[in-house]
């Protein structure tokens, strides 16, 4: 197929399939977009031609009542989140905006979400956005359409295409729709805010947070320089945030203070000061408009700060952990180094996990492993799932979660 660059925008799901079956034949290559806010994430590619989900946009089934809510692909979030908010409810598993880290214009669809499995600092408490989507629709690069999964929990049968469709990042399938449970909007919240403890401390501290009955629904540490930037105070911050009923809410809290050392000097943030405050956690905003090198990168929870510490011993750069330290966001100082052998190396020793390069100029994607390299069994078996729904080798050919594409850039 010759390059044409052409963006194709189809108003059905029929026709999405058809583009599919027409690029396959050709034997080109599709690049998915929702609303581009996470096209620079990859290797940079050119793919034959834009398949954009624009179009395939809106809410199909929402009942209250039943705490389900089913929408196109191309939804874009705001859209979701405010008929969710007008019935008093929301996405347990808070969806990031990455647009102040990538430096995109557009908008975020709930299908990107989905694709991506983003999931924000409820996550260790409501788990993360695969173990809240229901069912999924989606066409394969056969151009076959098919659904997978229900409106209701129990409805997952068979090979669970619902999960693995979360997180593929657009190389298994076009995602059209997506069902997901939803819960009752929290009354209040607050946040105890203990400053002056360090990374290591702080991963201490969070962990006897969640071992208290307090229903800790937020932990996050960060540093004196990302502490300042979230407008915390000086010093460091260790975040814990409580939800629920103002009553409850008011009483975890003292039984908090009580039962971690600094505690009863800490500083509570109500309602106004604590939404912002874990929106700006949950969308990165410390590291938001800047081109350096950020590594998005999961381990064990107490394993976090070991890990920044052995990266950042040898280079400049800084972090802060969210999901009781689980999960760090690493920014480094040269925009020409990423150091994934470095990352890497330093998560393989602290136990292993995984290691998104999530930002970094167009050279630098181009000479590393942006997403975690699999082991060769995971390798192959990874390679043989791409290979059955996508045969052609259709689907985003720069996202290289499944190893070994074809086409790979």
């Amino acid at each position: 197929m010759t390059m044409t660059n052409e963006v194709l925008t189809p108003a059905s799901e029929e026709e999405a399939a058809e583009i599919i079956r027409e690029t396959a034949a050709k034997a080109g290559t599709l690049e998915i977009a929702g609303g581009a806010t996470k096209r620079g994430i990859g290797q940079p590619f050119e793919a034959d031609r834009t398949l954009s989900m624009a179009k395939l946009s809106g809410i199909t089934e929402y009942n209250p009542a039943e705490l389900v809510l089913t929408a196109k692909a191309g939804t874009p979030v705001a859209e979701i989140e405010a008929a969710l908010a007008e019935a008093g409810q929301m996405m347990a598993f808070e969806p990031g905006d990455w647009r102040g880290l990538t430096g995109a214009n557009g908008v975020p669809t709930i299908g990107a979400v989905a694709a991506a499995n983003i999931s924000g600092p409820r996550r260790i408490s409501a788990g993360a956005a695969r173990d809240g989507l229901l069912g999924v629709r989606f066409v394969n690069g056969s151009g076959e359409v098919i659904r997978n999964g229900g409106r209701v929990m129990k409805n997952v049968t068979g090979l669970d295409l619902v999960k693995l469709m979360a997180g593929s990042w657009g190389t298994l399938g076009l995602l059209t729709e997506v069902s997901f449970k939803v819960l009752p909007r929290t009354e209040t919240e607050a946040t105890l805010v203990i400053h002056g403890a360090t990374d290591s401390d702080g991963a201490n501290m969070m962990a006897a947070a969640l071992q208290t009955s307090a229903e800790v629904s937020g932990a996050a540490h960060a540093p004196e320089t990302v502490a300042k930037r979230l407008g915390v105070g000086a010093g460091s911050a260790t975040l814990l945030r409580l939800e629920g009923f103002a009553d409850s809410v008011a009483a975890r809290l003292d039984r908090l203070r009580a039962a971690l050392p600094g505690g009863a000097d800490a500083d509570e943030l109500p309602e106004a000061q604590s939404r912002p405050l874990w929106a700006q956690i949950r969308d990165v905003a410390p590291f938001a408009g800047s081109v350096s090198p950020l590594w998005r990168i999961s381990v064990a929870p107490m394993a976090g700060h070991d890990v920044a510490a052995i990266v950042l011993r040898d280079v400049d750069g800084e972090a802060f952990f969210d999901w009781q330290g689980g999960l760090v966001w690493l920014q480094l100082a040269d925009e020409s180094d990423a150091s994934a052998d470095r990352v890497r190396a330093a998560v393989a020793k602290c136990g292993g996990g995984h290691a998104t390069l999530v930002r970094a100029p167009e050279a630098v994607r181009r000479s590393v492993p942006v997403f975690q390299p699999q082991a060769a069994p995971v390798a192959a078996l990874s390679e043989r799932v791409r290979t059955a729904l996508d045969p052609a080798g259709v689907f985003n050919p720069g996202r290289m979660v499944f190893h070994g594409s074809r086409k790979a850039a």
